[in-house]
């Protein structure tokens, strides 16, 4: 047995194109391509990317909130895609998910002590008169007070509801939790008080994250490793210190560049990339980022790179690397 939690191979997921009268399939929007990770034990894993590059179909996939169309997935050696709907539900408190949008997420007609609650009792875990002793238990690890048990999801602050997206995650004491940019919507100063209950709650719950997010910021305050996404393909996997120390693939030097630096006198040299994001339904042919890439050679617009790693436990897919 391995120390991964979760192992992703070559998993992808495709969007048919339909088209003509018989609305026959004409091609495929690839917006999970060929994606291979595992993420360990009690670890905290980044996934980042401009907004389209997969990272959230890559998560709902992992969840099996949405079907895989190849590929596999394994959490703690066991074939998420290949259970039956009842094994699934049973697996289902171990596996958790938050949302970016905390407001969509839940349902305005019930006060927030029965949303907590309604997991619980759905999965036969807690009695009902447990439930809301477990309810307000998770309300204070969140950081919300016992009085907002009875309130709707419309009296609560941007903040607030993350909060409460966070205690419905963690109230079903699950092992795996994907954060879908979970702090993108919110003040600069509630992210902090966000990511600092998440990593509370790590210590505390022994929990394992998959962290979604295009903020590098934010990513290399709470990850350990971080893939880094583009047009549906990872093109390259390190930890955080040697991603952020030395970035290989002139992808991730673009968006690091990006970042602010704490210190107002000290700038880094801005990397500004041409043009969009190729379309994901006619990607380019070679390297899919040759396009926008200042480096690219004539090799880059004919062959692929292979993701492969450079040394150990880095992986990157670049010709030029």
């Amino acid at each position: 047995m391995t120390g991964n939690l979760v192992e992703v191979h070559r998993l992808k997921k495709y969007y048919p194109i339909t088209g003509g009268l018989l609305g026959r399939t004409v091609g495929h929007v690839k917006a999970v391509d060929d994606v291979s990770f595992s993420i360990k034990k009690g670890e905290t894993f980044g996934l980042v990317g401009e907004s389209g590059s997969g990272k959230s179909t890559t998560g709902r996939t992992i969840l099996r909130l949405l079907e895989k169309t190849a590929g596999e997935v394994r959490f703690q050696g066991i074939d998420v895609h290949a259970l039956s709907k009842a094994e699934l539900r049973a697996l289902r408190p171990r596996m958790q998910f938050i949302f970016q949008d905390p407001y969509s997420s839940l349902n305005p007609r019930i006060r927030i002590g029965e949303a907590l609650g309604e997991a619980l009792l759905d999965h036969g875990l807690a009695a009902p008169a447990e439930a809301r002793e477990r309810v307000l238990a998770v309300m204070e690890l969140c950081g919300l007070a016992p009085y907002h048990i009875d309130r709707y999801p419309h009296e609560f602050s941007g903040g607030q509801r993350q909060r409460i997206g966070i205690a419905r995650a963690i109230i079903l004491n699950p092992d795996f939790i994907v954060a879908d940019e979970p702090v993108s919507a919110l003040d600069v100063s509630i992210q902090a008080q966000i990511i600092n209950l998440f990593a509370e709650l790590q210590e505390q719950q022994q929990l394992t994250y998959l962290f979604i997010s295009h903020d590098l910021s934010v990513v290399e305050h709470l990850c350990s490793r971080i893939g880094v996404m583009y047009l549906g393909s990872l093109v390259e996997l390190s930890s955080r210190d040697e991603l952020f120390a030395e970035p290989l693939h002139p992808y991730t030097k673009a968006l690091l560049s990006s970042v602010p630096l704490p210190i107002p006198r000290h700038k880094r040299e801005r990397i500004v990339l041409q043009g969009d994001m190729p379309s994901p339904a006619n990607p380019p042919a070679g390297c899919k980022f040759h396009t926008r890439c200042p480096y690219a050679m004539e090799l880059c617009s004919e062959q692929a790179p292979a993701f492969r790693e450079v040394s150990r436990d880095r992986f990157v897919a670049c010709h030029l690397v």
